[in-house]
């Protein structure tokens, strides 16, 4: 199981490379046709809600509350029954996300007035960012149906990975970026605002992700007519288990969505900046987080129905264990280096031309997002320790908990350091939220750090604070600002190859080997 396990991790985690280094262009292309100016506010504001909403319903309170009972019914009643009530789960989120998209297309007015305070008072008054009012209105009409789509695209690639078939799932989010790519090139001259292009390409990007998972749940044996289930057994245990995950797992898509509301009253840029901040950071948190708790979750659940806790404990502590192993290393190499990946991506066209330093704002604002790297991380692990139990009311209690010191921490920062003291602020309540996470774990005696973990941890801060020294000096030796944009690449490949290589030295040298991380249960003797 371990080498199956880490075998689906680093396929998802692949998939997902493709989709954030293709996300990565996706803004850098954003950031040249819009840099950080107010158009760019409002497309990110208007983008940032219906995906927020996916998020919290699809991938987040669905996906954590339709996985353990899927892979309930697969171990103890077999396939024909996964059909139906795939078929069911389908109808009956369907229904509902359609009514909610009829809604958020009519009252995107309202919408935009709710999560854009600051721009609806100087629409009311006549203020100066009157315009971001009215044009955030117009673009939700085009970026909230995306909605609709995307979550029933969470839902089938939910049925590929209780199957144990994550490529697709994972791969499918790189048609979003090819989408509004391949939008922004070719429709920016058609409109008026640039910013319209990008919301027709979040529009068709749903649809073509849900048309590209259609033929793999055919193939599956999977897809069958959605059916109208709102009182059927399994239906409202979903329902039951969904209810509370709404917050629980979704915290941290709150805060941020909290932060865009109070970003909204502060100096232009405040949200773009906040917004490329978070984008480097998901980066990693994508590509390693996500990606093992993909894998994790149907694991969970399948030993939890086994009634296997040795293994529920082994695997829960493996998904720790890896995610450390990645996420101190990038949160010290975002720390060090985000000045050279900012300019490299995203300092042209408008982003460039301003008057605003964009790349020292943005950099700033990744250190404050690094610093909740590994929290954010292991969010994604602990929290499937409660879901695959169908246990979503704990995660509940600790999420408002969160949500609360959030808000304690945003009214304590962002008056004295503005946009930075909204990023640290969701930096210091994930590491809260990581905390009583596991904290409620061990008291249910469901699991705990291993003195195993305890050591590999040591040794990976180590290996990270020597992987970063050596970055700084070699990039402290050149001022890069001035290059040319192929040596600043040519700069930023030597920088990575010089991480990747001494942070895996010190490892192999600290007595680390590829079976530590690989296998699930496991005996350290080093």
């Amino acid at each position: 199981m371990s080498k199956g396990l880490f075998r689906s991790g680093m396929i998802v985690s692949a998939m997902t490379m493709i989709s954030r280094i293709l996300g990565l262009v996706r803004d850098a292309v954003v950031a040249n046709l819009l840099g950080a100016s107010a158009a760019a506010d409002v497309f990110l504001f208007a983008n940032r809600i219906p995906n927020f909403l996916r998020r919290l319903f699809a991938e987040g309170a669905f996906a954590q509350a339709f996985v353990p009972v899927l892979s309930e019914i697969k171990e103890h009643h077999g396939d024909d029954k996964v059909k139906l009530f795939v078929a069911q789960a389908a109808g009956t989120l369907g229904t509902i996300l359609l009514c909610v998209t009829i809604f958020g297309v009519v009252a995107s007015p309202v919408i935009a007035a709710l999560f854009g305070t600051g721009w609806f008072i100087d629409w009311w008054q006549g203020g100066p960012n009157a315009e971001k009012f009215v044009l955030a209105s117009s673009l939700l009409k085009l970026t909230f149906p995306y909605l609709l789509f995307v979550s029933l695209v969470a839902l089938s690639g939910a049925v590929m990975n209780v199957y144990n078939r994550f490529a697709v799932a994972a791969f499918t989010p790189v048609l979003l970026n090819v989408s509004i790519i391949t939008c922004a090139i070719l429709l920016h001259d058609k409109f008026s605002v640039g910013a319209y292009a990008l919301a027709v390409g979040v529009f068709v990007g749903g649809v073509v992700q849900l048309l590209f998972q259609l033929p793999f749940l055919y193939r599956a044996k999977m897809l069958a007519r959605p059916r109208w289930a709102w009182q059927d057994e399994n239906v409202k245990k979903v329902r039951k288990l969904m209810l509370p995950a709404l917050f629980g797992v979704s915290i941290s898509q709150i805060n941020l969505l909290l932060d865009t509301m109070i970003a909204s009253l502060l100096m232009t840029g405040s949200i773009a900046w906040l917004y490329y901040s978070d984008r480097l950071i998901e980066f990693p948190l994508g590509l390693f987080g996500i990606g093992i708790a993909t894998v994790i979750l149907p694991a969970l659940s399948k030993l939890h129905s086994s009634k296997k806790r040795s293994d529920f404990q082994h695997t829960l502590d493996w998904g720790v264990r890896f995610v450390i192993f990645l996420g101190i290393p990038a949160m010290v190499g975002l720390m060090i280096i985000s000045p050279l990946i900012i300019t490299v991506l995203f300092d042209h066209g408008a982003f460039k031309e301003a008057d605003v330093d964009h790349v020292k704002a943005v950099s700033l604002g990744v250190v404050a997002y690094s610093v909740g790297l590994v929290s954010f991380m292991l969010i994604k692990v602990l929290a499937p320790g409660f879901y695959s139990r169908q246990d979503t009311k704990t995660p509940v209690r600790i999420g408002i908990i969160t949500l609360v010191l959030n808000m304690v921490f945003n009214i304590m920062l962002a008056p004295f350091i503005g946009y930075l003291g909204l990023a640290l602020a969701t930096s210091m309540s994930a590491s809260c939220n990581a905390f009583l996470l596991y904290r409620q774990l061990k008291k249910e005696n469901v699991y705990q750090f291993s003195a195993m973990s305890l050591r590999f941890t040591i040794k990976c801060i180590v290996a990270s604070l020597s992987m970063g020294a050596l970055t700084w000096y070699v990039s402290s030796r050149y001022y890069w600002a001035t290059w040319h944009f192929h040596e600043q690449i040519m700069l930023l490949i030597v920088l990575l190859v010089v991480a990747a290589i001494s942070y895996f030295a010190v490892l192999f040298l600290l007595g680390v080997r590829l079976n530590t991380i690989k296998s699930v249960a496991t005996t350290e003797s080093n």
